[in-house]
């Protein structure tokens, strides 16, 4: 029984992952954390963990920071990224870390438990994407110490003031209205902020905003 640890400030990909890993009975999921400040005070309790599937933006301290506190305390842990960002700097930062391996969120059951017993087994697992993008930065190396996150990311200050109205709870009627513009006029902006944010809802547009000092 291979024993794991997922950490994720969205409890409903908690919940996600737990009914993934659900179908493989050679799993168990020791605890769930919201961020890595939460893992590692978990971890002083029990260490007594495999391998933990970390997320990357999260507040108080996200799985870069974690990954490297991990992997200097209980270098026996293995530890996959699962993430919802598969941009060339995370993904340099998540290896540069120690993270053993690098999946996105929407990987199906069979490929996270396929994933999970590679990188037990000493391999490393990627989703096709990652380990092209990988291969790319080998080749190609780039200073990311001279490129903020905050450079890169251009948001219309349109966008921003959808982005903040959104942060409220606000329905898309309700920001419409507040902006005077039509519904399809703010879904269209949201879709473009998912885009740039590289995002898939609400909650991490927010989050990831926040993080970069947007909102």
């Amino acid at each position: 029984m291979k024993k794991l640890a997922i950490v994720d400030d969205n409890i409903f990909l908690q919940k996600t992952i737990l009914e993934k890993l659900s179908f493989f009975d050679d799993l168990k999921c020791k605890f769930c954390a919201n961020d890595g400040k939460e893992l590692l005070t978990k971890l002083e309790l029990s260490h007594n963990i495999d391998l933990i599937l970390m997320d990357i933006e999260m507040p108080e301290m996200n799985g870069i920071e974690a990954t490297q506190m991990v992997k200097s305390r209980y270098p026996h842990i293995k530890i996959i990224m699962l993430t919802v960002f598969d941009n060339d700097e995370n993904i340099f930062n998540a290896i540069k870390a120690g993270a053993d391996g690098y999946l996105l969120k929407d990987v199906n059951p069979k490929e996270l438990y396929d994933g999970i017993v590679e990188t037990l087994n000493g391999g490393a697992a990627m989703n096709p994407s990652i380990a092209f993008k990988t291969l790319k930065l080998l080749r190609n190396p780039i200073d990311f110490s001279t490129q903020s996150e905050e450079e890169q990311i251009k948001l219309t200050p349109r966008e921003i003031d959808v982005l903040e109205q959104l942060s409220k709870g606000l329905t898309y009627t309700v920001i419409a209205d507040n902006l005077f513009l039509s519904p399809s006029t703010i879904r269209r902006h949201i879709e473009n902020i998912y885009t740039k944010l590289q995002v898939h809802n609400k909650l991490e547009a927010v989050q990831k905003a926040r993080n970069n000092n947007l909102i």
